[in-house]
């Protein structure tokens, strides 16, 4: 029981010279946490968010540009069967 108190207390007075600040131990800790962070930041693969939002608008406008192309595309097709309806050929005939 007393050796159970005795590991209390000395958690206790690490976490509070730890919470405090100032202890070197701590700063070092510290500094290798953000170092390790940091460098695995870095390896991973990602962009700032000002990049992701630049790239989300390209897609969304590229995205409307095709959807335009292809509606043009279908409006041809349209027609071009309307023609060929008109000029007594059909869609997949082929002239021999």
């Amino acid at each position: 029981m007393d050796s159970d108190q005795s590991t209390k207390r000395g958690a206790r007075s690490l976490f509070e010279r730890l919470a405090g600040g100032g202890d070197p131990l701590f700063e070092q800790l510290d500094r290798n946490a953000k170092s390790l962070l940091q460098s695995t930041l870095t390896r991973l693969d990602v962009v700032s968010r000002e990049e992701f939002d630049a790239q989300t608008a390209v897609l969304q406008r590229t995205r409307e540009r095709l959807e335009a192309l292809e509606k043009q595309i279908e409006a041809l097709n349209q027609e071009l069967n309307q023609e060929q309806t008109a000029n007594g050929h059909y869609q997949g005939d082929e002239p021999r």
